[in-house]
């Protein structure tokens, strides 16, 4: 045996195969199945809601938004923070493709949160037929946020419809929300 060869027990060997294995598919499932709504760092809004028009508003209220202690017996949450969202089309008549939230809470920005349906949307904001009528707008009352631990961050809320010919148009408007307890 020549003195400059290393010899490794075989239970190392087949240690070192299943290591090199499970990093492989480590890194081919993070790549994969990653899920990235801001994949343009140098771009502000996430990719879904580039290129198109932005003719809809979007307000929130409070904004910004401080959480108080949960006061609802059937809810076990210990913090809420309380706010509406309104969407408004002020030019035309609009159906509603679908609506839904972006949140970002960490370094890695913008993370996909709720996503509504035309239906959903119907029912939270009641808009009859998803149809944003034009000058008119529509409220969801209660968009709370619930949780455990006071923590801060931004939503971005967001609408896409389309016109008569399918162009789409959309509005979106961030809500801040803090760690300060209010008392209320």
């Amino acid at each position: 045996m020549d003195n400059n060869t290393l010899k490794f027990p075989k239970s190392f060997i087949n240690y070192f195969k299943y290591a090199k294995g499970v990093c492989f598919f480590m890194i081919l499932h993070s790549s994969i199945y990653a899920q990235d709504a801001w994949t343009d760092k140098s771009r502000i809004l996430p990719a879904k809601l580039r290129l198109i028009s932005n003719t809809l508003t979007v307000n929130h209220s409070p904004n910004p938004n401080y959480p108080s202690l949960t006061k609802e017996p059937d809810n076990p949450s210990k913090y809420v923070w309380k706010h509406s969202t309104t969407f408004c089309s002020p030019t035309q008549d609009l159906e509603i493709v679908e609506a839904g939230s972006f949140i970002w809470y960490s370094p890695s920005g913008w993370q996909e949160n709720i996503q509504l349906s035309k239906a959903a949307f119907i029912e939270k904001f009641n808009c009859l037929q998803g149809i944003l009528k034009k000058g008119m707008c529509y409220t969801y009352e209660k968009n709370y946020r619930y949780g455990d631990q006071l923590y801060g961050g931004d939503a971005l809320w967001y609408v896409i419809a389309k016109d008569a010919t399918g162009k789409l148009y959309k509005g979106f408007g961030i809500i801040e929300t803090e760690t300060d307890l209010q008392n209320d």
